[in-house]
């Protein structure tokens, strides 16, 4: 096997490695969403009761103390972050198109996104 195959395979071998741990986070931050949107209605009903202040105290404690119960760590909204659907990557997401900056450049440039071009004055 020559120098270049085993710098080849060596570069695609770490791509893949980089591609595999880019798409966990995608679906970490995936799972976290639906945790999220299945407990959001009952926490919002909750709250509401808790927080209306015409309702008896006895009925708001009650509210109070179900929605202590409710919450998970991991279904709470600070949990979710953006990420590029692309690559995965969480730093520099333009949450229009769910892409980070270098994929939307990569993507404007190439003219995948209807609409967007490059900045003329």
């Amino acid at each position: 096997m020559s120098f270049t195959n085993k710098v080849t395979n060596q570069v695609m071998h770490n791509n893949l490695r980089y591609t595999i741990s880019r798409k966990w986070g995608v679906r970490r931050d995936i799972k976290r969403r639906e945790l999220f949107a299945q407990s959001e209605a009952e926490r919002q009903a909750y709250l509401f009761i808790a927080r209306n202040t015409t309702l008896p105290a006895q009925i708001r404690y009650k509210a109070q103390l179900s929605l202590n119960a409710l919450t998970d760590t991991h279904a709470s909204s600070t949990e979710i972050s953006n990420r590029c659907v692309e690559t995965g990557r969480g730093r520099g997401v333009l949450g229009r198109y769910g892409l980070c900056r270098i994929a939307f450049r990569l993507r404007a440039l190439s003219g995948d996104l209807p609409g967007v071009t490059k900045a003329t004055w």
